[in-house]
């Protein structure tokens, strides 16, 4: 899966190089500057909520990605065989996802995440770990939760990188993102995808999505993509006075959250 590319490390640096081509206007032929989008760009945090993020390469959710991160390398060769011959796919949890991700190509922008994000909310029955394994913080595979046909917050948001990827998202566009759950006082795990430059969190307990700005009551954690995991640096907590928006949220009642915040 190429995790913990290094070249992450050095984007502090770059912005920092990128911010010295400006330089100083030279004495006499003064010239109005002009607006860079990209330096622009360059001169803020490309993650989701806009906040920084610094690789970690040790610890308890460093150790449960990578175990996935191996899973996840199989995986996509069963579903490549299964998609490419259904007749024969002796997977029922990988036709399943097949058939989600069929659904999310026949859209496009919004609708096609949209869609991937309904179906997974639908397929997947909410559990805790403790109640389908034994154990706290137990991460699953995608073919592993639709096999088992249960999961809580970090299978569905694993399910949802997965499914958008093959459906045709762009890797750089694809996170997921841990955070605190400020009401809850428990962790929690949602997929993110940039879509027009904006990050939109596709969240197991609502079927609406909704831009990071207006995702209320959590701390961002910890922020995974194909490289691997990274460390938000003073996260803020994003509150609001009206509190949790209810929006086409899905029931509470056995919405199964919890995932160990810390690392």
């Amino acid at each position: 899966m190429g995790l913990f590319n290094h070249a992450r490390a050095l984007r502090a640096a770059l912005v920092a190089c990128g911010l010295a081509i400006l330089g100083p206007v030279t004495a006499g032929h003064a010239a109005p500057m002009e607006y860079d989008r990209g330096l622009a760009a360059a001169a803020k945090p490309a993650e989701p909520f806009h906040l920084w993020a610094s690789p970690v390469f040790r610890g308890g959710l460093v150790d449960k990605w990578q175990a996935v991160a191996r899973k996840l390398d199989d995986e996509r060769v069963q579903l490549a065989l299964c998609d490419g011959d259904r007749d024969n796919c002796a997977s029922g949890a990988a036709l399943q996802l097949l058939s989600i991700i069929d659904g999310g190509r026949q859209r496009e922008g919004r609708a096609r995440l949209g869609e991937i994000n309904r179906a997974i909310n639908l397929a997947i029955h909410p559990m805790t770990d403790l109640a389908q394994f034994g154990q706290e913080d137990v991460w699953s595979s995608p073919l592993v939760t639709f096999y088992r046909g249960a999961g809580d917050c970090e299978d569905y948001a694993i399910a949802k990188f997965v499914a958008l990827r093959m459906a045709g998202i762009a890797a750089e566009d694809l996170r997921i993102v841990v955070l605190e759950d400020a009401l809850r006082g428990e962790g929690h795990a949602v997929a993110a995808v940039r879509l027009d430059g904006h990050w939109l969190i596709l969240d197991n307990r609502r079927m609406a999505m909704v831009e990071d700005e207006a995702f209320r009551n959590y701390r961002p954690l910890f922020v995974i993509d194909q490289s691997g995991v990274m460390k938000y640096s003073n996260a803020p907590l994003l509150a609001s006075g009206r509190g949790r928006e209810p929006a086409t949220s899905l029931s509470s009642a056995g919405q199964p959250g919890q995932i160990a915040a810390g690392d």
